[in-house]
């Protein structure tokens, strides 16, 4: 079983986009047995929070629901539980080595390090653009299911 963790600041937009595609993907290819998929924050701002309705519309176009996902802050046992957390922006990948005490086992990598065009996932909070996030969440979990397929 493959433990992945998704995490970005509220867990309302980004990291559970991103949980939610790789299920969808995982589910696609007939490995939904093999991955136990997750989404956390580094925030407290939005825990019990769904997830933002633009970012709900954006996975229903796709017809991917995340039904009954809230948010949920990460904590240090979650270094622990999941083999790797994916980080969407480098404040993000501080947040959790923060929390976690660092990265001994190396487990922690940002989604966009899994594609041809690495940095942040698009942050849609202050843009507006849905479209953008779900591109870069689309490209970076398909990269990321390639690697660990391989592995």
């Amino acid at each position: 079983m493959k433990r992945i963790l998704f995490v970005c600041h509220g867990n309302i937009c980004r990291s559970p986009m991103a949980e939610f595609v790789m299920k969808h993907l995982v589910a696609q290819a007939g490995k939904t047995q093999d991955y136990e998929i997750a989404s956390a924050a580094t925030s407290t701002e939005e825990i019990g929070n769904g997830v933002y309705p633009p970012a709900r519309r954006k996975l229903a176009e796709h017809g991917i629901s995340c039904e009954g996902k809230t948010a949920r802050q990460i904590t240090r046992h979650d270094y622990e539980r999941y083999d790797h957390i994916i980080g969407m922006d480098t404040y993000n990948m501080r947040n959790m080595e923060r929390t976690f005490g660092g990265d001994p086992e190396g487990k922690l990598h940002m989604l966009m390090d899994f594609t041809s065009r690495p940095g942040d996932v698009a942050d849609p909070w202050y843009t507006g653009n849905f479209d953008a996030t779900w591109r870069d969440c689309m490209e970076g979990c398909q990269g990321l299911l390639k690697t660990l397929e391989r592995q």
